[in-house]
C-alpha cells in the first residue's frame, strides 16, 4: 500500500495519505472563489497558483493519517453550509477540506501540504486529471481549458461512489468519538465577503 507523506510548512503536523496512486485519487486544480477565500483566510503565499488554483489530491478520509501534532489541526468553514476545511494552527498550513458530515465520502488535500518534491508527486498521484471551476479563475477562464471538465469530474463521482460503498468515511483522523477534534471557525456572511478578490 504506497503512502505519501503530508508535512505543515513548520514541520509540527506530519501524517500520510495511504493508497495513494493514479488509479485511486482524484489530481486536480481548482479555480474555485472558496478555494481562493479559503487561501485568503490562511494567509499563506504559494497556496494557490497566479490564476488562484489551487492543486488538490481527492481520497477518502480513512486513507489520510495523522502521525503528528493532531493537536495544532483547526477547522473552519466559510459559511454554515461550506466545507470543513482543516489547517495546522501553528503555521497556517491547509491539510485537507472535506463535507461536514461524519460520513464525508471524501476528502481534499491540497498538495503544497504533500512532503514530496515535483516529480515524486506526479509518480504517486498520476499527471492532474483536469481542472475544475475555470470560469472562477483570476484574469477570467484559462485559455485551451475546457469549460466542463467531464474526466475529473467523472473520477471525482467514481472515487465517491465507491468510497461510500466501501465506507471509506472511516475511520477519520479528523473525529473521535464524540465528534470533530476541533470545533469549526464558522465565517460571518461579513468576514467571507472580506475575503473575496
Amino acid at each position: 500500500m504506497p503512502s505519501v507523506p503530508l508535512r505543515c510548512a513548520c514541520g509540527a503536523v506530519r501524517g500520510e495519505l495511504l493508497d495513494a496512486e493514479p488509479g485511486r485519487v482524484n489530481h486536480i486544480v481548482c479555480y474555485c472563489r472558496d478555494c481562493q477565500a479559503y487561501a485568503a483566510f490562511l494567509g499563506r503565499e504559494g497556496v494557490v497558483d497566479p490564476l488562484g488554483g489551487t492543486t488538490i489530491v481527492q481520497s477518502t478520509p480513512s486513507r489520510l493519517r495523522i502521525t503528528a501534532g493532531r493537536e495544532q489541526l483547526r477547522s473552519m468553514r466559510l459559511s454554515e453550509g461550506g466545507l470543513l476545511r482543516w489547517y495546522a494552527g501553528c503555521c497556517r498550513t491547509p491539510i485537507a477540506n472535506m463535507l461536514a458530515t461524519p460520513r464525508s465520502p471524501f476528502v481534499g488535500v491540497p498538495v503544497v501540504a504533500v512532503d514530496a518534491d515535483e516529480p515524486a508527486k506526479v509518480a504517486a498521484f498520476g499527471p492532474l486529471l483536469g481542472h475544475v471551476n475555470t470560469t472562477s479563475a483570476m484574469g477570467g477562464h484559462p485559455a485551451g481549458l475546457p469549460k466542463v471538465p467531464w474526466a475529473p469530474m467523472g473520477r471525482g463521482l467514481m472515487l465517491v461512489l465507491r468510497s461510500v460503498l466501501t465506507g471509506g468515511h472511516a475511520p477519520s483522523a479528523f473525529r473521535e468519538a464524540d465528534g470533530w477534534i476541533s470545533p469549526a471557525q464558522v465565517l460571518s456572511p461579513g468576514e467571507r465577503a472580506a475575503l473575496a478578490r
